[in-house]
């Protein structure tokens, strides 16, 4: 029987659990789910992924895509309101 693997939090909690996170928030978490992806593709698991084949890549390079279209625009939210990341330090 194969081990189950259960899967923790699905984004990091923010170090202020009394507000929503803020687009900061958000970017870091899409940037740290990027690099978790993408480490798949490189270095050690790269077999694995040569291995998934052509359709299961093409998906992964997919949601890295969405993952970067997220973050562009999460940064460009930043960039025009700076107050929201200044919130955070709050």
């Amino acid at each position: 029987m194969a081990d189950q693997i259960i899967a923790g939090r699905t984004t990091p909690e923010s170090h202020d659990a009394t507000h929503q996170p803020d687009a900061s928030d958000i970017l870091e978490n899409k940037l740290t789910q990027l690099r978790s992806l993408l480490s798949c593709c490189h270095g050690d698991c790269s077999e694995w992924f040569d291995a998934i084949g052509a359709q299961h890549r093409d998906n992964i390079m997919w949601i890295a895509a969405d993952l970067v279209d997220d973050a562009e625009r999460l940064f460009q939210q930043l960039a025009t309101c700076p107050e929201q990341s200044n919130a955070s330090n709050r």
